[in-house]
């Protein structure tokens, strides 16, 4: 979208109650969104293929495709379309598990329809921020490793030029890149977490531990660069030749 008119935002609904999906759906409408309803997640996957979304809203417990299972199928191939799971669920394993698949915002049912329509309204306006220039940045070289961010692939070549390869989950990549931008310089949490995730809080926050650690093992073949926890601030990619050069 070229603006932030919501009647341009077009949302693929996928909900397996037909009834609750079609109350939703009008709702949406009333507030200019363009809504397509599908009922259960293969529905969904084959409108989603076949449609360009804005907005992607899945809900968790469905027949036949599950809603993780249909945003794992869609962050395939697509990093970028923001994802919001609804759900009857509130155990924080499955808030941390839509996280890590790529989700963007998570509502555990029954939930009021005005705060869904505020969350949706700042997903569509942060998606449209224009981008900082070094955040266009799509190739890295830091250390021993090179580091694709389209194509979401790591490459360490060690001192006797073999090569490994690593292909990155989207939130790996996403988060990779925000420390190589800001490599050898403190990354802080707050930055990470609204940029990445959209939201700054204790699921969120506990969801990035989680990548962290994995980007520390990725990192690990290079010992000249480490993930530093900059206590009571964020992070920081440490690549100590560099810094000394």
């Amino acid at each position: 979208m070229s603006d932030l008119n919501p009647t341009e935002a077009k949302i693929l609904l996928v909900e397996d109650d037909q009834n609750f999906g079609d109350v939703l759906r009008s709702f949406l409408e009333v507030h200019d969104y363009d809504v397509t309803l599908a009922v259960d997640g293969v529905a969904g996957l084959e409108a989603y293929r076949t449609g360009k979304w804005d907005l992607c809203i899945f809900d968790v417990m469905m027949p036949r495709l599950s809603g993780f299972e249909l945003a794992k199928k869609v962050r395939e191939t697509d990093s970028q379309t923001p994802i919001i799971f609804l759900t009857a669920k509130a155990m924080k394993d499955d808030v941390l598990n839509g996280f890590e698949l790529g989700a963007d915002d998570y509502i555990t049912k029954p939930f009021n329809s005005e705060e869904l329509l505020a969350r949706i309204n700042v997903i569509l306006r942060r998606s449209q921020v224009a981008a900082d220039p070094k955040e266009e940045q799509t190739d890295f070289d830091f250390g021993q490793f090179h580091f694709n961010f389209p194509l979401r692939i790591l490459t360490h070549t060690d001192d006797k030029g073999e090569v490994s390869k690593e292909k990155l989950s989207p939130k790996e990549a996403q988060l990779l890149k925000l420390f190589a931008i800001h490599k050898n310089n403190i990354l802080s949490r707050s930055e990470a977490l609204t940029k990445i995730w959209g939201e700054d809080n204790y699921f969120t926050a506990r969801s990035m531990d989680v990548f962290v650690t994995k980007l520390r093992k990725y990192l690990k073949p290079d010992p000249a660069i480490e993930i530093v926890n900059i206590h009571g601030n964020g992070f920081q990619l440490l690549v100590s030749s560099e810094q000394e050069g």
